[in-house]
């Protein structure tokens, strides 16, 4: 059998993520083989590999060029430029990626702009979409230092909305305000009474007391987007206040995996790749390297030592 690198797990190595031989992928009739240039890491791929077996191998997000199209003829020809999404292996040099989950690049973004997008990028756009129409409305974003509240205040910015960015740190604010946050409300726990409430839509990552607060102060018929719980698993919040003063609001809980079911990645992918190439979006990179430091970005993910988007690039 033909042999790829990619990333696996090896509970023995320091960081547990090393760089492997492995069998290279074979493709389903409705997927194409993309040779990867670039990757970018989230927070949920990383927890998993803390504790996966070992020999998984990690990864959502990848940027390249397609090597074999997909057999049945649903994805784009040999040579092109693409950004795809998977649901693990994304970190390796030949990933076989179904043609519904592969959008083909302008020749203005880079493979590491790109790689950004399908986690991070994708999970904004759907949490965005249940506000509906959200021209002139008022959403909070908290977790806003992140990547997905920097493409959250940038796409609702871009929607005509008033965007409030919630962040625990201080000198998190220039950050979020560059990303076109209206204002910031600077706290470790999001206060239930602020002079910008109450908020038509809430983009909430962090749980606890947190949403606490996003639950008791969103308007009525409003939506509060719940998609992580980052400070905290267990809410106790005033029902009465939710029903009786936010008559009509509602709490939903977004899985991108979900989503996707409904909308293909490659149409939000596109959408966003095309706002990159407009200059109107844009990646919030911090942090590039070779893939070979993995093991090192991954931990300083974990433990929140940069904002925004780290990328790797696979060639060296």
């Amino acid at each position: 059998m033909a042999k790829i690198r990619a990333v696996v797990v090896d509970p023995d190595a320091p960081g547990r993520l090393v760089i492997r031989d492995v069998e290279a992928p074979t493709p389903a009739p409705n997927e194409a083989l993309i040779r990867v240039a670039a990757v970018s890491l989230n927070r949920g791929e990383v927890r998993r590999s803390t504790t996966a077996e070992a020999g998984w191998q990690p990864g959502w997000d990848l940027a390249g060029t397609i090597e074999t199209p997909a057999a049945d003829g649903s994805s784009p020809a040999a040579g092109t430029r693409v950004v795809g999404f998977v649901r693990s292996g994304a970190w390796g040099e030949l990933v076989a990626v179904p043609s519904h989950s592969i959008a083909l690049l302008p020749g203005s973004v880079s493979f590491a702009q790109a790689a950004t997008l399908p986690v991070a990028g994708l999970t904004a756009y759907h949490a965005l979409k249940q506000g509906g129409l959200i021209l002139g409305k008022t959403i909070l974003v908290t977790g806003a230092s992140g990547g997905v509240g920097q493409f959250a205040i940038q796409l609702a910015r871009l929607s005509g909305a008033r965007v409030i960015a919630h962040i625990r740190q201080p000198d998190h604010e220039a950050w979020v305000k560059e990303a076109g946050a209206n204002a910031v409300v600077i706290a470790e726990e999001l206060p239930l009474e602020t002079e910008f409430a109450p908020y038509d839509l809430v983009i909430e990552s962090v749980g606890g007391k947190t949403l606490t607060a996003a639950l008791g102060s969103i308007a009525p018929d409003g939506t509060v987007v719940l998609f992580g719980t980052s400070g905290g698993n267990e809410v106790t919040f005033n029902a009465q206040r939710f029903y009786g003063v936010s008559s009509g609001a509602s709490l939903y809980a977004l899985i991108l995996f979900h989503e996707l079911k409904r909308e293909t990645a490659a149409v939000g992918l596109q959408r966003l790749l095309n706002l990159v190439a407009s200059d109107q979006l844009h990646p919030p990179i911090t942090i590039e390297a070779p893939w070979t430091k993995v093991a090192d970005l991954a931990q300083q993910l974990l433990d929140r030592q940069f904002l925004g988007k780290a990328v790797l690039h696979l060639s060296e």
